[in-house]
């Protein structure tokens, strides 16, 4: 289910049409985030998985709620039943009982966000992806640190003195804030830039993992504005890139399953980079899609 079309133009959809949709919404995201659900009754922690809910604060329940996007039309069943999303925020019943997103009521309490995201990914698209920054940002996070200070309970897959190594023999030029703002003070002046809140949509290029990650950010920032099958898409490619990350980091990840991609080594940064570059035109074609979102939702 996407947006409407022609935009503009209101889709009216019958409730044997729609229903089946968010149904199958809802099964997709419940796929999505079984193994997170079912480590919450446990208290296990995955350093992985996990850290999409915990960094950007996005319930399951969340998730499975599919929304239409704007211009769509949700009426009722045929006993006069409305939809669900009648009770949700930003949601119009009419006389008919038929429920649509109330486009002027999510630009009066969400207009300025919208408009800073689409310039964010305006922005971000504009640009050229630069695909040679290899992760080290997870490096430089944990450089001359000691184990307290380590942000996962994981040991490091070459040991103190070696990941200090790596972070001391490559350059690094990370572009996204929210990775540079977790590096470790020793290595802060080690990036050949300093991003800031403020420089954020100066600086965000396509390539970047957490630029691509934090497309799920925004998608949920937006609420439905986003239709349901861009923001599950979006928190796959996130949970992808947040496992390449981690693939990537120095972090020893064999416990979890998963393969290291040594990137101190020229075969390892040619698998990164080529991984990054298939992330890339992925999240250049979601963004492209946000883009369109927001547009829809009159926030152009």
């Amino acid at each position: 289910m996407t947006s409407p079309e022609p935009a503009g133009v209101p889709h009216t959809l019958a409730s044997r049409e729609w229903r089946p949709v968010a149904a199958a919404h809802a099964a997709r995201a419940d796929a999505l985030t079984a193994g997170h659900r079912a480590r919450r009754g446990t208290g296990e922690r995955h350093p992985i998985d996990d850290f999409l809910y915990d960094y950007y604060t996005i319930k399951p329940s969340l998730l499975r709620r599919w929304h239409p996007g704007p211009g769509v039309v949700l009426r009722a069943d045929p006993g006069g039943t409305p939809a669900e999303h009648s009770a949700w925020r930003w949601y119009a019943v009419d006389g008919a009982g038929s429920v649509s997103l109330d486009v002027r009521a999510f630009l009066s309490d969400r207009g300025d966000t919208a408009r800073y995201v689409r310039t964010l990914l305006e922005a971000t698209a504009s640009r050229r992806a630069h695909v040679g920054c290899f992760g080290l940002h997870e490096w430089a996070m944990v450089f001359h640190q000691d184990d307290e200070r380590r942000r996962h309970d994981l040991p490091l897959r070459l040991g103190r003195a070696g990941t200090d190594a790596v972070v001391a023999a490559h350059p690094i030029r990370c572009s996204h804030f929210d990775a540079f703002r977790f590096f470790a003070p020793d290595a802060v002046a080690l990036n050949a830039l300093q991003p800031t809140r403020a420089t954020q949509v100066e600086l965000e290029q396509p390539g970047c993992l957490h630029a691509g990650m934090d497309l799920f950010k925004w998608a949920g920032k937006l609420g439905p504005v986003v239709p349901g099958d861009l923001l599950l898409d979006c928190f796959e490619l996130a949970r992808e890139i947040r496992t390449l990350d981690m693939q990537a980091s120095p972090y020893d990840v064999s416990s979890l399953g998963e393969p290291a991609v040594a990137i101190e080594t020229a075969a390892g940064r040619a698998e990164y980079a080529a991984r990054q570059r298939e992330f890339a035109e992925r999240a250049a074609r979601l963004r492209g899609r946000l883009i369109e979102a927001i547009d829809a939702g009159g926030a152009a």
